[in-house]
């Protein structure tokens, strides 16, 4: 994975990332990921979002594009963008398609979760309300057309797929990681301290970047963008090492968030912010071998 960028590459050489987030009252979620994909060396970010949401998405930041959905009467997304192909031409183009954050857990919008993570052919990066959407259903998430799935939960929402307790799943943190990413062919990010990523041929990292500041809501909205932005330059030929990479710039842009605020007061959008800082001091450690 060459972190430093030829110099004679352009924007179409780093991925056109699309996701899928956002809703009435959750608009910072879509924000946030798209924010992150940015910072991450994406070349290029599409931001999906139900259409009442889309005003406030695109004017937060100038740098990534937007596309507007049908939205549900509760500002979620509708059902008829998958039955008007709207939702299928945005696909068109795209490396990579990050779903979840701040979608929602209204019927249509788990359904039309359920449908594209089943149908669509691009890499997918699963997290949030992407998840919600398979409670107690993690076995369908074997069922797809998509070679290359990674699922992010958090404890809570493991537990929700899996159909056990928050107790159950942190006790064996590691055998539920890489048991589930067998059982369901697909590249599991268990976050927590210490976060785990698991691949579907049992292969585990454990990383220890991060900090407790990392310990507030949008943080995994964040990693769901970063995830996505280095899945679009790197791509999926080494796949379980591009998310570790993900996974370890994530906690260590919080690191380099430490001695300039404490901790309590860390904002997801200042991790965003120090991605690249981030990756600038992982070269830097790279080169003096």
């Amino acid at each position: 994975m060459p972190l430093v960028r030829p110099a004679d590459s352009n924007k179409g050489t780093f991925g056109h990332v699309l996701l899928l987030a956002g809703s009435v009252g959750k608009s910072g979620a879509a924000i946030l990921s798209g924010r992150a994909a940015l910072r991450s060396g994406a070349g290029l970010v599409t931001i999906a979002t139900p259409e009442p949401v889309l005003p406030i998405v695109a004017m937060s930041e100038a740098e990534y594009m937007t596309a507007p959905l049908a939205a549900t009467k509760s500002g979620t997304l509708s059902l008829r963008s998958l039955t008007d192909g709207a939702f299928g031409e945005l696909e068109d183009g795209k490396t990579v398609l990050g779903i979840g954050p701040g979608l929602g857990t209204s019927r249509q919008t788990q359904e039309f979760i359920r449908t594209v993570v089943a149908e669509t052919k691009l890499p997918v990066v699963l997290d949030a309300d992407g998840l919600n959407a398979f409670a107690g259903e993690g076995a369908q998430l074997r069922k797809r057309k998509t070679k290359f799935l990674a699922v992010t939960p958090h404890p809570g929402e493991m537990a929700r797929l899996l159909g056990v307790s928050t107790k159950d799943v942190q006790a064996e943190r590691l055998n539920t990681a890489r048991n589930s990413a067998q059982k369901w062919d697909a590249h599991v990010v268990l976050k927590g301290f210490h976060t785990i990523i698991a691949s579907p041929k049992g292969d585990l990292f454990v990383n220890t970047t991060g900090n407790a500041g990392l310990a507030k809501g949008g943080t995994g909205d964040v990693l769901t963008g970063v995830l996505s932005a280095l899945t679009g330059q790197f791509g999926t030929d080494d796949w379980h090492r591009v998310l570790t990479l993900g996974v370890y710039l994530h906690g260590a842009a919080a690191e380099a968030l430490r001695g300039l605020t404490d901790l309590s007061g860390l904002l997801a959008q200042e991790v965003a912010k120090y991605i690249p800082v981030a990756r600038t001091r992982l070269l830097r450690e790279l080169e003096r071998g």
